[in-house]
């Protein structure tokens, strides 16, 4: 394929979808990620398009949110994975919020086989992932309906949820980085969110490695408020993901890396290609992960899932009490 069908065929999914990852695009385009982040250079340069870590947008894009059918076409293999490790730290019988988001969405997939489950949420897409589920049970906030996400927002939303308290929040956004932590596009979901975080002991963001680096408008979880992080393996050459992961660990946050495309974890550990996540995952710990002698630590898959056998029994001890 010649450079000018390249860039015309990458041209046509952004304007398609909104928002594609460059993974993608060099999969249909049938080339390397290489190649088509010059591509995507070019035509940033004549006005087209923007770039944003690890994929392109419309132009305009800081300000702009792609709807659901868009979000729902991009990084998908990565959510899968994001999802199925954040589903491992949910127990039995617990309560937790979960937000809006194709993400959040793929977690609640999920959570609909952990029993005696209560989740609340915003959002009717997370709800109707877990309306059959015959041993969780789902609380909604009121609000009004958005809908290019399918989430409630506005004073109903966020009065619903004063005086709640459970154990952790799961959160999704548009754009995640180590200055400013969790953002998104929009007003309104940002103010929800904020209002998710404040119920909730501990916070999980869900972001897949492209939306590491990008910073939107509205802050929804700042850096301090962010327990865990869970997100995909970024490709190799993406230095601006690897960098700011690092900058997240060494403020606190738990970083947890799913083998998506089976080739390693952030932490140096190799991640088998398909592992899934043990269901005997603990619970989180301290902020802060630390080593003799090192910072924080990147965790991979495989270190979540790993506990001598005498602290698994310690963890145990303390549920039961």
């Amino acid at each position: 394929m010649f450079a000018a069908e390249r860039r015309q065929l990458i041209l046509e999914m952004v304007r398609a979808n909104g928002a594609v990852s460059l993974r993608e695009l060099a999969r249909v385009v049938q080339t390397s990620e290489v190649t088509v982040r010059r591509d995507v250079r070019a035509l940033e340069a004549e006005g087209l398009l923007d770039r944003r870590h690890g994929g392109a947008v419309l132009p305009g894009g800081f300000t702009r949110e792609s709807g659901f059918p868009q979000k729902s076409h991009l990084a998908t293999a990565e959510k899968t994975a994001i999802a199925d490790l954040a589903a491992g730290l949910v127990e039995e019988g617990e309560a937790v919020v979960v937000g809006a988001g194709t993400t959040t969405q793929e977690l609640a997939r999920r959570l609909a086989r952990v029993p005696g489950l209560t989740v609340v949420t915003n959002s009717l897409l997370v709800a109707q992932a877990l309306a059959h589920a015959n041993r969780v049970e789902v609380v909604m906030t009121g609000g009004t309906l958005r809908g290019s996400n399918y989430a409630l927002v506005g004073s109903g939303a966020e009065q619903s949820l004063q005086g709640l308290r459970v154990s952790r929040a799961f959160l999704s956004g548009s754009g995640l980085t180590a200055e400013r932590g969790l953002s998104t596009s929009n007003m309104l979901s940002a103010s929800v969110d904020r209002a998710l975080v404040q119920a909730a002991a501990e916070v999980v963001v869900l972001a897949d490695h492209t939306k590491l680096g990008t910073d939107t408008m509205f802050q929804t979880v700042p850096t301090d408020l962010i327990t865990h992080l869970v997100t995909d393996e970024p490709p190799a050459h993406d230095d601006r993901a690897a960098t700011e992961l690092q900058a997240l660990a060494d403020q606190g946050v738990q970083i947890a890396v799913a083998g998506a495309s089976g080739s390693g974890s952030a932490g140096g550990e190799p991640v088998a290609a398909g592992r899934q996540p043990r269901r005997d995952m603990p619970l989180p710990g301290p902020r802060r992960s630390q080593v003799p002698g090192g910072g924080p630590q990147l965790r991979s898959a495989t270190a979540l899932g790993e506990q001598p056998a005498g602290e698994r029994a310690r963890v145990a001890d303390l549920r039961r009490r």
